[in-house]
């Protein structure tokens, strides 16, 4: 039997990075927000990020998603190509979610928004409709945002980044500020959306739970400025239930060992001060 290369027996890569760091200028000198870490995004994989509060999980998003430049040694890829600039096919979904709607204009509209000088008639209309079939929003699409829970409301954000046929899906905190029975089904539909579009997602979350519920990898940042504390997989079937998967003991162990980890980061930042 032939022996496989090693690019044959590798994943595909979504993001690979080497020694990316990030750097600002302050009126003090400059300020490292991340030292030099090494990983890698496959592609169609959940990855969630964990971490202490200023351990730069929103600058690395940032970085992953051209919005930020990183220094001159870091090397980081998406889909194999330098990032220097927003990548092809990479989009974001903050927490914010009222202030990315626009009032006045219907969910149907607000989803078209990205769509806009690209399509016209009737591409436009299926691309927006599919968009909206697939974060339960169909009926929805002649409201207007101030009408929706805040639940829809962030659906509809996730609804006009699916209309953009995204490749990658950044997600900073975007069920952060919604209350538990709502987080939970929009944990689930993500995971609905992740199974039919196979878009990978990198997700950051302060709750270990869920960024064990819905990863199929955990990666925990810790420290100011922030490094790569461990990354560790999440062997657990698909698909999840909110109940059954959480009784399982491989759950509550790796939900121990992502809070242990932002623990150690937290007592090490302490004794680093």
């Amino acid at each position: 039997m032939p022996q496989r290369t090693e690019s044959e027996t590798q994943p595909e890569l979504a993001f690979s990075c080497r020694n990316l760091s990030v750097e600002v200028s302050t009126k003090v000198g400059v300020k490292r927000l991340l030292d030099p870490i090494d990983f890698s995004v496959r592609k169609g994989e959940i990855l969630s990020i964990i971490g202490t509060s200023g351990a730069g999980k929103t600058t690395l998003l940032r970085a992953l998603g051209g919005l930020i430049p990183t220094t001159r040694e870091s090397e980081a890829r998406a889909a194999g190509v330098p990032i220097q600039g927003p990548p092809d096919r990479v989009l974001m979904v903050f927490q914010d979610y009222a202030s990315s709607l626009l009032p006045w204009r219907t969910i149907r509209k607000n989803v078209a928004l990205g769509l806009e000088t690209q399509y016209r008639g009737k591409e436009l209309q299926d691309r927006v409709e599919s968009a909206l079939n697939l974060v339960g929003l169909q009926d929805r699409g002649d409201e207007y945002p101030w009408r929706l829970s805040g639940g829809m409301q962030q659906r509809v954000q996730i609804a006009r980044a699916l209309a953009m046929e995204p490749s990658v899906l950044l997600m900073d905190e975007p069920f952060g500020a919604l209350d538990a029975i709502t987080k939970s089904s929009l944990q689930d539909e993500l995971l609905r959306v992740h199974e039919q579009t196979g878009a990978t997602i990198i997700f950051i979350t302060h709750d270990v739970e869920e960024a064990v519920y819905l990863g199929d990898r955990v990666l925990a940042l810790g420290g100011i400025p922030g490094r790569v504390i461990e990354i560790f997989d999440v062997d657990l079937p698909r698909p999840r239930h909110q109940i059954k998967t959480k009784e399982m003991p491989e759950f509550l162990r790796l939900r121990h060992r992502a809070y242990e980890s932002v623990v150690e980061a937290e007592l090490r930042l302490r004794s680093e001060q």
